[in-house]
C-alpha cells in the first residue's frame, strides 16, 4: 500500500482556482496563493477604482503647500466619517425592511460576508 503524501507546494490559485500548471506564477501568502493573472486583474481594478486625481484637483493641490494640505486633512476626514455614518444608517434601514446581506453586498460591490462584517455590529 502506497503512502499518501501532501503536495510540497501550492497546487492552485485561491482566487480563480486555476492549477499551478495553468498559470505563469503562483505567489504564496498566509494560507492563500494568487496567480499572476489574478494579481494583474486586482491591480487593474484598484487603478480603475482609485484612479488618478482629476485635473482640477491636481491643479488645486499643486498650488497648496504641504501645510495647507495637512490643515485640510481633518476636514476631509470629518466628511468621510459623516458619509460612513450615513451609509450605516441606510444599511440599517434596509435590514429593518428585510433586505438581505447578499443584496446589500451586491449593491455595494462587496460580498455578503463583507457587508455583514462591516455593518452588522456583530463580531
Amino acid at each position: 500500500m502506497a503512502a499518501i503524501t501532501e503536495p510540497t507546494g501550492p497546487t492552485h490559485c485561491s482566487f480563480c482556482g486555476k492549477p499551478v500548471t495553468e498559470v505563469g506564477e503562483l505567489i504564496a501568502g498566509p494560507g492563500v496563493h494568487i496567480c499572476d493573472r489574478c494579481v494583474a486583474l486586482a491591480e487593474r481594478i484598484v487603478t480603475e477604482t482609485l484612479g488618478e486625481p482629476d485635473a482640477e484637483r491636481a491643479q488645486i493641490w499643486a498650488a497648496m503647500t504641504d501645510e495647507d494640505l495637512l490643515d485640510r486633512l481633518p476636514h476631509v476626514a470629518r466628511h468621510i466619517e459623516r458619509a460612513e455614518a450615513d451609509l450605516r444608517l441606510w444599511v440599517r434601514e434596509l435590514r429593518r425592511r428585510g433586505v438581505t446581506w447578499s443584496r446589500i453586498g451586491e449593491t455595494l460591490g462587496i460580498t455578503r460576508q463583507s457587508a455583514w462584517e462591516r455593518f452588522s455590529g456583530e463580531e
